[in-house]
């Protein structure tokens, strides 16, 4: 990660854009590079600045905006042929409840996190370097809430349509993990559980995370659901 974390703020509200961009940028580490105001200028931003050799390592991307939403932006963006995937940027999908429908959807489109578009100025400086210095934004008791609310709602047997074979190469060990970590377990948690130092418990996501060809704790809730290792009561 660079010494200073590029920023780009996605919001159809000029007020949020504004307010954000300009605490962000009160941030010695923390530089915004764009702001766009929906969607699709959003995909157009990362992309010209990706070319220039100046992409974001963060976009902080609004869900609801006209023209394109955050959800098909957030693919577009991190789907991009043309950009290798060490300079694709994180996504924090921004929402304004936390419950919001579109969360579950986000996290499959590959975003790394969601923040509350209420939250305070220290949690959004912590969410910004949290995601970008490559961890997932998912507090396992939002977690735990998220998946038990939309996995429930996909129509049944969607959960089990595709057993990725990668996950006949982890060890019984990183599939316990993967599984409490898809539960909404903190690290600390799954130390506690499995009488393991959390170093250890660090070491095994990341393994599991690297034989999945995962970006980040989010996809491995997502694909630990979706391919049925983890089923949400109903």
């Amino acid at each position: 990660m660079a010494a200073v974390i590029r920023v780009v703020v996605v919001d159809d509200q000029a007020m949020v854009r504004e307010g954000f961009s300009a605490l962000l940028n009160a941030q010695p580490d923390i530089e915004v590079v764009g702001t766009a105001e929906d969607g699709r200028a959003a995909v157009g931003l990362v992309r010209a600045l990706a070319a220039a050799g100046t992409g974001p390592d963060v976009v902080l991307m609004d869900v609801r905006m006209p023209e394109l939403d955050g959800l098909a932006a957030t693919r577009l963006i991190l789907d991009h042929p043309d950009t290798p995937d060490g300079q694709r940027p994180r996504v924090l999908m921004l929402t304004t409840f936390d419950l919001d429908d579109y969360v579950y959807e986000a996290l499959r489109a590959g975003a790394s996190g969601f923040l509350l578009k209420h939250a305070s100025a220290a949690d959004l400086l912590a969410a910004v370097r949290v995601v970008a210095g490559g961890e997932a934004l998912l507090a396992p008791s939002v977690t735990r809430r998220l998946i038990e609310d939309f996995v429930r709602a996909q129509p049944v047997g969607t959960a089990a349509r595709e057993r990725p074979a990668e996950l006949a190469a982890l060890t019984d060990r990183e599939t316990e993990v993967l599984r409490l970590v898809a539960q909404g377990l903190s690290n600390t948690e799954i130390a506690g559980h499995l009488v393991l130092a959390e170093q250890t418990v660090k070491t095994h996501v990341s393994r599991v995370l690297g034989k999945l060809g995962l970006r980040d704790r989010a996809q491995a809730v997502v694909v630990a659901y979706e391919s049925g290792l983890v089923t949400p009561a109903r």
